[in-house]
């Protein structure tokens, strides 16, 4: 027996390297889960498409192998659209399989008919209708060859009746892979050698393009004897073991990475698209390589461009620049970054006052050194991203392209999933987990081992910030809370709450020792602000406006707060 459309697609994607799909059952997708029942990858079941999306965009991110997920016509696909969009903005190989109602019905505002090529067309690489059966190879190896190569999320819109038809003739289409150089020409590379040869104050500012090229850019580091300041999604591949790195700059940032890069003389952009424009040098020369044309000069005027991987690029930059004999700038760099880490890793004098670094210092010094981590958007990321120390084993995750709420420990059950062997952490805000906590019974039901810690400051605290640096007084961010530890215990995970410091390392050791899914819930300092690397006199100004706004409006005991815990801890 011929096999139908869906049969063929589920076929190419498992010889493309597809593991799991992610989804909801029903209606017009009912034929393809049928032929993955009968095939070797393994169905994932969520309670929110948006999960899905999340848990494929974890998974694809980490392994750079191919994710699926697969939704129902209209608002089955339509729930999948945040995960997916972080998960293209992240670089995740993911398919998207979206059925859309029979062909005789489109057009004619059939129940639950949506375009969907017109919402997915924004945020992914490939986009496509399957019209017909025989089609359906040859779109299904396109799309997945398309989010592997091009690092993004493909979608392949596929009517209901399609899904069961049986195409009359078919050519062996399937899903190819590459591995290739890109090194810029001999004469690209003679301004950024005459720049880099001027000597002075040069600073490497390292991005995700930067992933494989780990040891050339370090290489080259040495050579120039230049700081190596990172971007938030390089942390993983350019933090550990490198002595040449003092940390990002930026909001995430601390004071090393910001003055390496705002106080240099000629800055070296190695596949690197920071996107903040005051956090840029006023008087530098700036020299950007990145593996794609349409990256230079994108965020800020650069004045030499150069098209390259960084691996490639930086292997030969090493062989030809000048060494550098003088490492008075990079010492001066260094000094700076460790005066600020240490700085910003704040202890409280109260034993019922837990600040939000501690608890991810107490995690970090903890947890395997093998140990996945992810973080929800907005203060929680800071902190990992500050206090999370990398290794060769150890990555992080966090939404930081598309920066949406409630990613953490749904992209950590994706990647729980591709390493079941390994400790894998949810850094959860309370805004976060609350707005997809449904998929905690996901867990349970399919007994992931997945670790979730909550910083339960009851507030929105990354906009209560941004309204308190506007000179605004906080408004609606106010959170009222459950104890999370007995909602997990209720909903059958392990659960618990903690809240006094000297509980901490007790309770962190407990919750990581389980061998099926926990929740830490801790009550975190809801007054921390986070503190940028550099705090601009209008920023001061607006705080002190919200603060005499607060005592105004009889919120004294929050401004003696708010001070206490920021400028009052050490």
């Amino acid at each position: 027996m011929s096999a139908n459309v869906a049969e063929i697609m589920v076929d190419t994607l498992q010889n493309a390297g597809a593991k799991r799909c992610y989804g909801v059952v029903g209606d017009t997708l009912n034929h393809f889960t049928d032929a993955l029942r009968q095939s070797e990858i393994e169905w994932v079941g969520v309670r929110h498409e948006e999960v899905g999306g999340f848990a494929a965009g974890g998974e694809a991110y980490l392994t750079q192998e191919l994710a699926l997920c697969a939704g129902s016509c209209g608002p089955g696909s339509l729930h999948f659209v945040n995960g997916l969009f972080d998960a293209h903005r992240n670089g995740a190989p993911v398919v998207l399989i979206a059925t859309q109602v029979p062909q005789e019905e489109t057009g004619g505002s059939f129940p639950q008919e949506v375009d969907q090529a017109q919402i997915f067309k924004q945020y992914s690489v490939f986009c496509e209708t399957l019209a017909s059966p025989e089609q359906a190879r040859r779109m299904t190896a396109l799309a997945a060859q398309a989010a592997l190569a091009k690092g993004g999320v493909a979608v392949i819109i596929v009517p209901g009746d399609v899904m069961k038809k049986t195409p009359e003739n078919e050519l062996a289409y399937r899903t190819h892979r590459f591995d290739y150089t890109l090194r810029p020409s001999a004469d690209a590379f003679v301004p950024v050698v005459k720049a880099l040869n001027k000597g002075g104050k040069i600073t490497i500012f390292a991005g995700a393009g930067c992933i494989d090229a780990r040891e050339q850019v370090i290489a080259l580091a040495e050579k120039l004897q230049a700081p190596v300041a990172w971007t938030s999604r390089a942390k993983d591949f350019i933090e550990y073991d490198n002595p040449y790195q003092v940390g990002m700059t930026g909001v995430y940032g601390l004071e090393g990475g910001y003055r390496a890069v705002s106080e240099c003389d000629t800055l070296l952009m190695l596949g690197c698209s920071f996107a903040f424009k005051q956090f840029y040098p006023d008087r530098a020369t700036i020299i950007q390589v990145d593996s794609g044309p349409t990256q230079i000069g994108k965020r800020y005027p650069v004045d030499i461009g150069i098209v390259g991987s960084a691996r490639d690029t930086c292997e030969a930059l090493s062989q030809v620049v000048k060494r550098n004999d003088s490492s008075r700038w990079l010492e001066k760099c260094r000094k700076h970054y460790a005066k600020s880490l240490e700085k910003s890793a704040h202890k409280s004098h109260d034993d019922a006052f837990i600040h939000p670094q501690e608890l991810t210092l107490a995690i970090d010094r903890l947890a395997a050194d093998n140990a996945l981590f992810t973080a929800d958007t907005g203060s929680v990321t800071v902190w990992m991203l500050r206090h999370i120390q990398a290794s060769e084993q150890r990555r992080t995750l966090a939404s930081l392209q598309h920066g949406t709420m409630a990613n953490a420990y749904p992209q950590a059950l994706g990647m729980q999933l591709a390493y079941p062997g390994r400790q894998v952490i949810a850094m959860c805000g309370d805004g976060g987990l609350s707005m997809l906590m449904g998929d905690l019974l996901t867990l349970v039901q399919r007994r992931i081992p997945l670790k979730i810690v909550v910083y339960n400051n009851r507030s929105l605290s990354f906009v209560e910030l941004e309204q308190k640096v506007e000179g605004l007084l906080d408004a609606y961010t106010e959170l009222e809370n459950p104890n999370f530890g007995e909602v997990a215990t209720t909903m059958g995970l392990w659960g618990q709450r903690v809240e006094h410091e000297d509980q901490l390392d007790a309770a962190i050791g407990q919750w990581l020792a389980q061998p099926g899914p926990a929740l830490l819930d801790v009550a975190v300092n809801p007054m921390e602000l986070v503190m940028p690397p550099k705090v601009e006199a209008g920023q001061v100004a607006s705080t002190a406006l919200y603060s005499a706004k607060a005592v105004l409006s009889g919120r004294m005991d929050e401004v003696v707060h708010l001070v206490k815990s920021n400028f009052l801890k050490r």
